[in-house]
C-alpha cells in the first residue's frame, strides 16, 4: 500500500511538473537570431521599464492603458525596440480589446512563432529585426483579412505622416 502510494505520488509530480513547464514554457523565438541584437544591459538602458518588461519579456500592458488607443491620426506604428514601421494606420481598428488592433502588418515586419503559456495555444507575433515581442494575431478580425492582431501599445512608437504632423 505504502509502495502504491510513492508510485502515485511520484508520477502525480511529475505530471504536475510537465504541466507547470508547459504553463511557462518560454517562447520559441529566444534561440533565434535576429539583424538587430544587443545584450541584456543594452536593452535596459535604451527601453522604458514597461517596453523591457514587454519587449524582451513578454510581458503585456493593462488594457486601456496605452496612449495609442487613442491615436487616430495617419501615420506608422513602429517598433520601440529597432524603430522598424510594423503597421499603417490605415489598418488600425477599435477591436474593443483595450489594446491597439490592427488587420494588417507591414510588409516583411513580423515574425510568429507558437505561444503556449499559461496553458493555451497562440500565435505570438514579434518584430523580424529585433525579435521584440510585440502582442498575438487572432482569426477574429474585420474584413479584409479576418485578422486582429492585438498588439501592446508600449511596445510601438508613433510616427505621424508629413500630412497629420502639420
Amino acid at each position: 500500500m505504502t509502495d502504491r502510494r510513492i508510485l502515485l505520488a511520484t508520477v502525480a509530480g511529475l505530471f504536475g511538473l510537465g504541466a507547470f513547464r508547459w504553463f511557462r514554457a518560454e517562447p520559441a523565438q529566444a534561440a533565434e537570431k535576429f539583424e538587430v541584437e544587443k545584450t541584456d544591459a543594452e536593452w535596459r538602458a535604451q527601453l522604458t521599464p514597461q517596453q523591457y518588461d514587454i519587449l524582451r519579456k513578454h510581458g503585456t500592458e493593462r488594457p486601456w492603458s496605452s496612449p495609442l488607443l487613442k491615436e487616430h491620426r495617419k501615420g506608422t506604428f513602429a517598433c520601440a525596440g529597432c524603430d522598424l514601421p510594423l503597421f499603417s494606420s490605415d489598418t488600425k481598428f477599435d477591436s474593443g480589446t483595450g489594446w491597439p488592433s490592427f488587420w494588417q502588418p507591414l510588409d516583411n515586419a513580423l515574425g510568429k512563432t507558437e505561444d503556449r503559456t499559461y496553458g493555451m495555444t497562440r500565435i505570438e507575433v514579434h518584430c523580424r529585426r529585433c525579435g521584440g515581442h510585440l502582442g498575438h494575431v487572432f482569426d477574429d478580425g474585420p474584413k479584409p483579412t479576418g485578422l486582429r492582431y492585438c498588439i501592446d501599445g508600449f511596445a510601438l512608437v508613433f510616427k505621424p505622416s508629413a500630412a497629420s504632423a502639420s
